[in-house]
């Protein structure tokens, strides 16, 4: 397995160079449909929320959470691909890398479907501590991740730090205090990996934290 090219960074640079060449093909292959998550995360959300999304892609969970009357920040750390969102949604679309992440207590939740799996495994404590530092005392964050327990590339060159639920718990915890609403793992798709198994995630900031 090929490690990311610095060690500690927050940012796989040859998996954003990757989107960055790919994204035209990359965007078109998912438009079938919104995060399988989408809905009952929405659900747990206060009218009007702020949400601050992770890595947006083609911008299809950004446009359905506009259409819910949400807030939307949506961010990518690929320029292409943002570019590719920001047609879709017309609307600004941030190009941002996690570790350039520095608001503070900023959004009523964080969403990061399929994002943040690409965070260097020895980062992705700092990088959560980052997302919970941006949320609202009580706001709420999602996450998926492929899971296996090894990180590693895929066949295109992807990063990928594929957790097991333990991991991913420990690196949630030592991101600081959290309370964990669901851990739930699954069979999902994958660009270019076909079906595999999945981790979802949802937390909340405490509301005295």
């Amino acid at each position: 397995m090929a490690a990311p090219e610095q060690a500690g960074e927050a940012s796989d640079p040859a998996t954003i160079a990757y989107y960055d060449a790919e994204a035209p093909e990359y965007v078109a292959s998912g438009n079938g449909g919104v995060s399988r998550w989408l809905a009952p995360f929405m659900e747990m959300l206060p009218s009007g929320a702020r949400v601050l999304e992770l890595g947006c892609g083609g911008g299809r969970d950004a446009e359905a959470m506009v259409s819910a009357g949400f807030r939307v920040e949506p961010t990518d750390g690929s320029a292409a691909v943002a570019a590719k969102a920001q047609l879709r949604l017309g609307r600004p679309v941030r190009v941002m890398q996690f570790g350039e992440l520095t608001d503070v207590r900023a959004y009523d939740a964080v969403w990061a479907n399929a994002s943040l799996l690409h965070v260097p495994a020895e980062a992705l404590p700092q990088i959560l501590e980052r997302v919970f530092e941006a949320l609202k005392p009580g706001g709420l964050h999602f996450a998926s991740y492929k899971a296996g327990g090894t990180p590693a590339r895929d066949r295109v060159g992807r990063y990928f730090n594929h957790p097991d639920q333990a991991a991913l718990r420990r690196a949630y915890s030592a991101s600081g205090a959290r309370d964990v609403q669901s851990v739930v793992e699954y069979t999902g798709g994958g660009y270019e990996n076909g079906r595999g198994p999945w981790i979802a995630i949802t937390v909340r900031r405490p509301s005295n934290a």
